[in-house]
């Protein structure tokens, strides 16, 4: 029986993980020996041995036919099921019972993404999305989450044309400003209308190619400790207090910089990055703006109570043990999306089981919302 098998269920965020190469195999020449080679920093002590042993491992289930089952309790990142085999991965996703599920990369960014040749940023882009499209090309249930970069808006509309037409089906971009310019630029306005008009949604994802804290803050006299999950992005206890800064910021200058104002069926998806703060987060936003509509003409210009915006435009996904009942009771049920994370470890080897346990009183029309409606919302439907 599937895990997932008592109602629709739609993962908000689930991963492959790169091999050697996986993203040199997809760029054109002119721009493949110019990207960097894969950073395997953040797997924590992740090997290239370690790798070859999960590529000889997976061989050898698909020469024997060995049946895919209880993946989601069994082994992860490179020795899951379908951790970067897109054949074994629709027989783990026939476990795990998903419906359908978002796929992001893991850490193919630090090939290109930082760059400073744009040719080499775009181009590696360009490969990253040829690459998560074949993965999930041939099951309807994976959706290919692109990846894009704000630096060039002609050039990031043009990628966002060449990704739809692999048929991804979201867009990845950096919780961050655009050299000197905040997401909220007019500069930028291309890239919303683009992905407005398409209605396909923008998601802001932990680990795009920027370190979570600065090295002054982890500079206190004590050994480094290790991550504590050893998984996709090597968090530890700072970096996991400061997840929701950049978010926060991001979605901030979409709102009082007007975005989701010029652009109101835009979507966008904050995935991995917790979601207890969002409540306090919504109240924030209405309490600036009627403390600055009086001095700020672009506060003053909005239409709708900040909150609003986000309410309208965006959905969160909250790690497994976080008290997602809490948040729906004090901010809404339309907000937060279930994920797995599959096969990053961080998702825990029972993540609905840990969402379940807080939601004591949350009725069933706020649970289909949480583990189905409110994804396909945010996807356009």
């Amino acid at each position: 029986m599937p895990y997932a098998s008592d109602r629709t269920m739609l993962d908000a965020d689930s991963h492959i993980m790169e091999i050697p190469e996986w993203v040199e195999r997809h760029a054109d020449p002119e721009i493949r020996d110019r990207l960097v080679p894969l950073g395997l920093s953040k797997a924590g002590g992740a090997t290239a041995k370690m790798i070859e042993g999960a590529i000889q491992q997976a061989e050898e289930r698909r020469e024997r036919g060995v049946s895919i089952e209880q993946v989601v309790a069994g082994k992860k990142g490179w020795h899951a099921p379908g951790a970067f085999d897109p054949s074994e991965r629709s027989k783990a996703l026939d476990d795990l019972g998903f419906a359908q599920q978002l796929v992001f990369s893991t850490f193919s960014a630090t090939q290109y993404l930082a760059h400073p040749d744009m040719d080499v940023r775009y181009g590696g882009i360009r490969a990253h999305n040829r690459a998560m499209a074949e993965f999930c090309g041939d099951d309807p249930r994976l959706i290919a989450v692109a990846q894009l970069s704000l630096h060039d808006p002609a050039r990031a509309v043009q990628a966002i044309d060449e990704a739809r037409e692999l048929g991804c089906g979201a867009f990845w971009i950096p919780a961050a400003p655009v050299d000197s310019r905040a997401p909220g630029h007019p500069d930028f306005d291309c890239v919303w209308s683009a992905l407005e008009e398409h209605r396909i949604p923008f998601m802001l994802h932990v680990g795009a190619a920027r370190n979570f804290v600065g090295k002054e803050w982890l500079n206190n006299g004590q050994p480094r400790p290790r991550d504590l999950v050893g998984g996709g992005e090597n968090l530890r206890v700072r970096d996991f207090m400061a997840l929701s800064f950049a978010p926060q910021m991001f979605l901030t200058a979409l709102v009082f910089d007007g975005v989701f104002e010029r652009f109101p069926n835009l979507r966008g998806g904050v995935i991995e990055l917790g979601a207890g703060w969002v409540p306090e987060y919504l109240r924030n936003l209405d309490m600036s703006q009627k403390i600055f509509r009086r001095s700020d003409p672009n506060v003053a210009a909005l239409s709708l109570q900040a909150s609003e915006y986000i309410r309208r435009q965006v959905r969160f996904t909250p790690f497994p043990g976080e008290d997602v009942g809490r948040m729906i009771r004090d901010a809404g049920a339309e907000l937060f999306l279930f994920s797995s994370d599959y096969p990053h470890p961080e998702g825990t080897n029972d993540p609905v089981g840990r969402f379940e346990r807080t939601f004591d009183g949350i009725d069933e029309a706020a649970k289909q919302q949480f583990y189905a409606k409110n994804f396909e919302y945010m996807m356009g439907a």
